[in-house]
């Protein structure tokens, strides 16, 4: 994993076409602002595990009983 340091107005680019820009820091908190393509998924990672949860589910790969997790 590549560990970066930034202030608030920088940038990291991912890529060729990803910018993530640090927009503000408050105590533990973060604002990014991340400029994409369109075609490029951006989510957070919890909303991205239960994207892929269901994705598993609706392919019938995950038990009944992991469902809930």
């Amino acid at each position: 994993m590549l560990v970066l340091t930034r202030v608030v107005g920088e940038t990291i680019v991912i890529g060729d076409d990803v910018w993530v820009k640090i927009l503000e820091v408050r105590g533990s908190h973060v604002r990014l602002g991340v400029q994409a393509p369109r075609n490029v998924d951006i989510h957070r990672a919890e909303v991205h595990r239960r994207i892929q949860a269901q994705m598993a589910r609706q392919a019938g790969e995950l038990p009944a009983e992991e469902e809930a997790s």
